[in-house]
């Protein structure tokens, strides 16, 4: 693992449940604006996504996006923690975190 992923996998671990953040705000608060993509990577390449939380991790646009487990399980792990995802996107006023 990089130290870029190492560092990715530690923000995340942050992310409170029942709350969410973007690729694009892990990117920002990492001070790599633009790399976005770069974190979506390095989320894939999670050794243990059930212990560090990639799941929390959505799209700026709010939709839940991709997840080494699969969409659905993101989808359930969403909802376990109390975030209510309607017509296929999350209400990001009120479960977005600021890193």
């Amino acid at each position: 693992m990089t130290k870029f992923q190492a560092s990715v996998l530690e923000l995340v671990s942050k992310v409170p449940k029942g709350k969410v953040t973007t690729y694009k705000e892990l990117a920002r608060a990492l001070g790599r604006p633009q790399a976005w993509r770069a974190i979506a990577n390095a989320l894939a390449k999670n050794p243990s996504p059930m212990r560090i939380p990639c799941h929390r991790v959505i799209r700026s646009d709010g939709k839940v996006g991709g997840y080494k487990l699969g969409g659905k399980r993101k989808t359930e792990l969403l909802f376990g923690e109390g975030v209510t995802i309607k017509k296929g996107k999350i209400d990001r006023e009120k479960f977005f975190t600021k890193l």
